[in-house]
C-alpha cells in the first residue's frame, strides 16, 4: 500500500508536555456542530485536539481552528470511495439521510491511514474521541493501546432506549410496540416511533451490519460524554451509568451552535438576518417559530395543511421553508398573510431567532439540537417529531419536563388544519396562564447553571478533562 497523503490547517504540533486527543466526529450538521462545541470546550481547558476530517468538511473546522489556532489540528485524509455514495459526497447535507449507512461504512476504510499517522507521530494522542455512529474506532483504539470517548449527540434518554432496541434487535423488530420496562417511567412506543436506524435496518446489507456493530461496541468504550444536563435528564443519566456498569457519564451540555462557535455561516445572510429586523417590530411572545430542521422536507399535502393552519390561527408567525425540490407554500398565501407572517425560503438564524424576545413558541421537529436550542432561549416547543431520534425527544419535553405541547407526530402524516390552528391558538394564548412557558423559562434557568461554576455539566466536564489529564493514559481498552 503506498504511502497516504496528509495536509492539515496548521504545520504547529501538538505541545508535548500538554494532553492530546483525536477526535473523530460525523459529518452531518446536526453532529459535527455538537461535537465541535465539545472540542471547544476542551481547547479552553488546554488539550490539544486533532481532528480527522475529509477535504470537503474542512471548511467547517475552520471557525473552531481560528479560535484555537494552537490547539485544535487537523489531520486531513481523502474520503474513501463507495459504490452507493456519487463521487464527491462527503456530508449527510449533500445527499440526504439515506446517505447515513454507506457513509458510516466508508469513513471506516481510513483505519490504515489513522493508525500509520499515530504511529509516526512524535506526540501522539492519548485518547480518540468518536461520534456515537463510530464504534469501530474501538478496534484503532485497541491496535494503538489507548482508550476511546463515545460522544454522544442523542440525550440520556434517546440513548438508552435505542441501546436496547439494537442489543435486542431480533426480539424487538417483530412487534408492534415496545416497552422498556427497566428503563424510568418505563417508556412505550410503537413500531412508527422506532428510531429510523432500528427501523429502517437491513440484515443483509454490509453497510447496516456496520452500523449495527458500532453500536454494539459503543458500551465498551471508557467513558460517554452526552450533550445534555442533569436537570433535564437526570434519572437518564443515571440509567445509563447502570447500563455501562460505572460512573463515567458525562454530561457537559447544552453544546450548542449558540455559544459562539461553529454558528452556522450563510452567503445569503443579509437576507436571513432580516428576519430580525421583522422581529423588533412585534410584540414580546407574539411570534411562533415554525423549522423542522436541515434534512427534513415536508410533503407539498403537509405544506398546505400547515399553511392554512397558521393562517387560520391568527398567530404571528415567522415560517422557514427549504427550497429544495418542489416545496412551495400555496399560491396566494404570502400576500394573505402578510400583515400576520413572514416565509424564509432556505436558511435563518435560528439561534438569534429563538433568543429573540419576540418569539413565544418554536413548530420543530424535536431535533436534540433544536431541543436544547429552545432549552437555552426559554421558548416552549410544538412538537411535531417525524423519525430518528425524534419521538424520544418529543415524550421527554413533552410528557416528561412539561416544556411542550404535541402538535402533530409522524413523518407522512398530514394534520387537520383546523386542529393546528386550535393548538397553535392555545399554546400562544397571552390571556392565559401556559404552564409550558413558564416551565421551559425555569428550565432555562437550570440549563445556564448548569455551565457555570459549581454547576452539573461544568463539574462533569473539568472531571473529564481532570481524567484526560491524568489518568487516562494509563488506561487501555479491554
Amino acid at each position: 500500500m503506498s504511502s497516504p497523503s496528509f495536509s492539515a490547517v496548521t504545520t504547529t504540533t501538538p505541545n508535548s508536555n500538554t494532553t492530546h486527543v483525536l477526535a473523530f466526529p460525523f459529518p452531518a450538521q446536526g453532529h459535527m456542530l455538537p461535537f465541535l462545541d465539545f472540542i471547544h470546550q476542551l481547547a479552553l481547558k488546554g488539550l490539544n485536539i486533532t481532528i480527522i476530517v475529509t477535504p470537503k468538511n474542512l471548511p467547517i473546522i475552520n471557525q473552531l481552528h481560528s479560535t484555537h489556532p494552537n490547539s485544535i489540528h487537523t489531520l486531513v485524509l481523502p474520503f474513501p470511495l463507495h459504490p452507493k455514495l456519487p463521487l464527491g459526497i462527503e456530508n449527510v447535507k449533500d445527499i440526504g439521510n439515506f446517505g447515513i449507512p454507506p457513509i458510516i461504512a466508508s469513513l471506516s476504510k481510513l483505519e490504515g491511514e489513522v493508525i500509520q499517522w499515530f504511529q509516526s507521530h512524535p506526540s501522539p494522542p492519548r485518547a480518540i474521541i468518536y461520534d456515537f455512529f463510530f464504534g469501530y474506532t474501538q478496534l484503532w483504539a485497541k491496535t494503538l493501546n489507548i482508550p476511546t470517548i463515545t460522544f454522544c449527540t442523542s440525550g440520556a434518554f434517546s440513548t438508552c432506549f435505542f441501546q436496547r432496541l439494537m442489543t435486542n434487535m431480533n426480539e424487538f423488530r417483530n412487534l408492534d410496540a415496545v416497552q422498556m420496562q427497566d428503563i424510568p417511567r418505563c417508556p412505550s412506543f410503537h413500531k412508527d416511533q422506532y428510531p429510523s436506524l432500528f427501523e429502517k435496518y437491513k440484515e443483509d446489507d454490509s453497510d447496516w451490519q456496520i452500523i449495527k456493530e458500532c453500536i454494539l461496541t459503543n458500551p465498551k468504550s471508557w467513558c460517554y460524554v452526552v450533550n445534555s444536563f442533569y436537570d433535564l435528564e437526570g434519572e437518564y443519566i443515571d440509567q445509563l451509568k447502570i447500563d455501562l456498569g460505572h460512573d463515567r457519564v458525562f454530561s457537559v451540555g447544552p453544546l450548542t451552535s449558540s455559544l459562539g462557535v461553529n454558528k452556522r455561516v450563510n452567503p445569503d445572510s443579509d437576507v436571513g438576518y432580516g428576519v430580525l429586523k421583522w422581529l423588533d417590530k412585534c410584540p414580546d411572545e407574539s411570534v411562533l417559530y415554525v423549522c423542522f430542521g436541515s434534512q427534513k422536507l415536508l410533503t407539498q399535502p403537509q405544506i398546505e395543511a400547515l399553511a392554512l393552519g397558521l393562517e387560520r390561527s391568527k398567530t404571528r408567525f415567522v415560517w422557514v421553508v427549504k427550497v429544495e425540490g418542489s416545496q412551495w407554500v400555496p399560491q396566494g398565501f404570502e400576500e394573505r398573510v402578510s400583515d400576520q407572517g413572514l416565509v424564509i425560503k432556505g436558511w435563518a438564524p435560528q439561534v438569534e431567532i429563538l433568543n429573540h424576545e419576540a418569539i413565544g413558541g418554536f413548530v420543530s421537529h424535536c431535533g436534540w439540537n433544536s431541543i436544547l436550542e429552545s432549552v437555552l432561549a426559554g421558548v416552549m416547543v410544538l412538537a411535531w417529531p417525524m423519525e430518528a431520534d425524534q419521538f424520544q425527544n418529543a415524550k421527554l419535553v413533552v410528557e416528561y419536563a412539561g416544556l411542550a405541547f404535541r402538535l402533530c407526530e409522524g413523518e407522512h402524516t398530514v394534520p387537520d388544519s383546523n386542529e393546528l390552528a386550535r393548538i397553535i391558538d392555545k399554546s400562544m394564548s397571552i390571556s392565559e396562564n401556559v404552564p409550558q412557558k413558564e416551565n421551559v423559562k425555569v428550565m432555562r434557568q437550570k440549563a445556564l447553571e448548569a455551565r457555570n461554576v459549581g454547576g452539573s455539566s461544568l463539574t462533569d466536564l473539568n472531571e473529564l478533562v481532570k481524567e484526560l489529564s491524568q489518568n487516562v493514559a494509563s488506561n487501555s481498552n479491554t
